[in-house]
């Protein structure tokens, strides 16, 4: 179980734990939330282990909450894009 000390360094402002007390919050309004609590996260921290955090914290046993799907779209990696422009295209890796 994550304690109150680890929470509040996961999520100082709060927004993730108030967005699950929204009732009627849409997925829309949680990306919104999730940006916003994403860029204020610590320089050198791990997004992923914030993210674990919250999930395990906030969101127990309510997988079909926006906020739950939409912290478990942020523990996704992006697709490798198959084309580069730029001096990346023309420079081998």
């Amino acid at each position: 179980m994550t304690n109150q000390m680890d929470m509040m360094r996961c999520d100082p402002k709060g927004l993730i734990r108030e967005s699950y007390r929204i009732d009627g919050i849409t997925i829309e309004e949680c990306r919104s939330i999730f940006l916003d609590w994403a860029i204020q996260l610590p320089v050198g921290d791990a997004a992923e282990d914030h993210i674990l955090a919250c999930l395990s914290h906030y969101g127990n046993g309510l997988d079909d909450h926006p906020m739950t799907i939409t912290l478990k779209s942020g523990l996704e990696k992006p697709a490798r894009q198959g084309r580069r422009g730029g001096r990346a295209a023309r420079v081998a890796s």
